[in-house]
């Protein structure tokens, strides 16, 4: 092992690499014992206690242990077809990460794997960034294609004019934001009355907004809701059912989620990365093109 482990360079695949598993779910993880060789600790339970140290590390930086560690059992064999069960952790990235940072500093392999682990945690995290500004560009795409439709919804329920399809609007915002308008939202959240605060929403939020929209859209339509006062009590009904649903999952409420990064920004940083400098089609915001 020892020879196997010195070479993690010049093309060499690293050994916690070589030692990386997955689960039925293509989850990665690594068992502690094959770490605890590979980080040479001669006695495992030397290592248990670099892992518990590991544990208290993950408490204090407000992550749940059992998401990143998982105590089980399993049989291994001793010799002469012998076998026996013993304790052993399976750990995530972010579980190695912590380990190795509890490692005896004095071992250069321990200091290899820091390396390795800080990259690919930072690795991770950077696909896992680009991952949700896909999922928000994708929601923010949804939300505007079905506030055209909802406004269709509006219109046909006697919701004619622009000034009275933003009122509609704010009813389902003040169902769902708990009384809230869209200005009241803008304020709470510290954004400038020029930005829009779709913009600003993560997924999460995103959602429940797509959710709210599609299901107004349907509820108008469906029981065939007729004039103005009619739709803007529906709309808020159907934005306080969403927030309703909301606190029965015990999630968090809309208005107390974080402002995230303008949409209109992680487009623009994505259109230059594909290396397309074409400036993006200027949007409305009449009839529901928000």
């Amino acid at each position: 092992m020892t020879k196997e482990i010195a070479k993690t360079t010049g093309g060499y695949t690293s050994p916690f690499e070589r030692i990386k598993r997955t689960n039925e779910a293509n989850n990665e993880y690594w068992e502690s014992r094959d770490l605890s060789e590979v980080l040479e600790y001669t006695q495992y339970r030397n290592f248990e206690a670099v892992i518990y140290k590991a544990k208290l590390a993950c408490f204090n930086s407000g992550h749940r242990i059992e998401d990143h560690f998982a105590d089980v059992s399993k049989m291994i064999e001793i010799g002469k077809g012998g076998r026996r069960e013993v304790a052993v952790t399976l750990l995530s990235r972010y579980a190695c990460y912590l380990t190795i940072q509890n490692a005896d500093p004095n071992k250069e392999i321990v200091a290899q794997g820091q390396t390795y682990f800080a990259i690919q945690t930072r690795r991770q995290e950077l696909t896992d960034e680009r991952l949700d500004e896909d999922r928000r560009i994708l929601l923010r795409e949804e939300i505007r294609r079905h506030n055209v439709q909802l406004a269709d919804a509006a219109k046909g329920a006697g919701v004619i004019k622009p000034i009275d399809y933003a009122i509609f609007q704010n009813h389902g915002y003040m169902g769902l934001y708990g009384g809230l308008k869209q200005e009241d939202i803008h304020r709470r959240k510290g954004l400038k009355k020029s930005r829009k605060i779709l913009d600003h929403m993560g997924s999460t939020e995103l959602a429940a907004n797509l959710f709210r929209a599609t299901q107004a859209e349907e509820k108008l339509r469906r029981d065939e809701v007729k004039g103005k006062d009619a739709a803007n009590r529906t709309h808020r009904e159907v934005g306080a059912k969403v927030r309703q649903t909301i606190r029965e999952l015990g999630g968090t409420m809309p208005e107390e989620l974080p402002v995230a990064e303008s949409i209109k920004k992680i487009e623009n940083k994505q259109r230059k990365q594909l290396g397309k400098a074409k400036t993006p089609a200027k949007r409305g915001t009449a009839n529901g093109r928000e």
